[in-house]
């Protein structure tokens, strides 16, 4: 793993991993894709996820660099750790690197979140997501849909488990701790459901300075603040553009995950592009805007809980100026029951 979402996901399971000691042991590699500690350390301290036992700094290149450097010097650990498996996580050049260095030399792969699709071919991360499912041996994946197009394209039943979303275990577990311990919300003088919160990350977004500076113009028509924890990639996207930052948008170095769910129980709505943000906002009951042009939850748009936008900024200010979302049943549970995890270490122990 390399990526801030795929430390969320990994922490449950390798507490997963933690209870069953005497029979499995885990070894992480952390490939360095996300090197800022803000956004990478932090995660292990905060979510007590065990030290890497390789962490190859590898990040800050192209994809294309940052897989093939990946790749490489994984191929180099895994000949040396000679695992019964090789688990992977999500969509990242992390996630790719790690199932194409296995399968060369006949490790199993588990792919966890597996079977997602936006049917946006020109996403990076829609390309690893294919190919890391058909390189895998045992797939997990977190709703019906993923399960659903696995078949669709030819993957083999018996290697497919749909066990739910281990981000919707993380979000139980870590919710009360973030309420005991994050000081978030006093450190920003902040008021419940008296902001918006958003995240903006993606290359569709942040490369594109006309979807950009439409995305900064709504922000800028917000009734109320708009708390921005920024991608250092995305501030300096901003910069590179040369644009303005309006006043109502408030810029804030990346947070903890602790203080990341605090900020999102408390958002009167939530704006993002991430994959991972869209599904926290329904877990904390929170209404969702998401600033792309489609999305691998559908179910999400399917129950009501999230808006697409992309980045029509008509679209977004009307949407943050409405005093109230409409928010779906959150009973409708479309991603476990909150076992995901347990459920992933009892497959691989069979």
């Amino acid at each position: 793993m390399g990526a801030r979402p795929q430390f969320i996901k990994a922490a449950v399971v390798s507490r997963a991993f933690q209870e069953r000691a005497d029979s499995i042991s885990e070894a992480i590699i952390h490939t360095g894709q996300h090197f800022d500690a803000n956004m990478s350390s932090v995660f292990f301290d905060e979510l007590g996820i065990p030290v890497p036992k390789h962490n190859l700094g590898i990040g800050g290149g192209s994809h294309g660099q940052n897989t093939g450097r990946m790749l490489e010097k994984i191929e180099t650990v895994l000949l040396e750790e000679k695992p019964d498996w090789v688990l992977v996580y999500g969509d990242t050049d992390s996630t790719l690197a790690g199932a194409l260095a296995a399968v060369k030399i006949h490790i199993p792969v588990a792919h966890v979140e597996a079977g997602l699709r936006s049917f946006n071919r020109a996403m990076p991360e829609e390309i690893n997501r294919i190919l890391t499912d058909h390189a895998s041996s045992q797939l997990f994946t977190p709703t019906d849909s993923a399960t659903a197009q696995l078949k669709v394209e030819g993957i083999d039943d018996a290697k497919v488990h749909q066990v739910g979303d281990v981000m919707f275990d993380a979000a139980i577990y870590y919710g009360e701790r973030a309420l005991a311990t994050s000081k978030i919300m006093l450190d920003l003088a902040l008021e419940p459901k008296g902001f918006i919160l958003a995240t903006v990350h993606r290359a569709e977004n942040t490369d594109d300075r006309v979807r950009l500076s439409a995305i900064l113009n709504a922000f800028g028509a917000s009734p109320i603040p708009v708390v921005w924890p920024i991608h250092p990639r995305t501030r300096k996207r901003i910069a590179d553009f040369d644009l303005t930052l309006p006043d109502r948008i408030d810029i804030v170095d990346p947070v903890g995950y602790l203080d990341m769910v605090m900020l999102q129980k408390n958002a009167r709505i939530i704006a993002t592009d991430s994959g991972g943000v869209q599904k926290e906002a329904y877990f904390h009951g929170v209404p969702c805007v998401t600033l792309r042009d489609e999305t691998e939850w559908t179910e999400l748009i399917d129950i009501g809980a999230n808006r697409l936008v992309g980045a029509d900024a008509s679209q977004i200010t009307a949407l943050l100026q409405t005093t109230s979302l409409d928010l779906a049943d959150t009973s409708a549970r479309p991603y476990g029951d909150g076992h995901a995890s347990e459920d992933i270490v009892h497959a691989l122990r069979r």
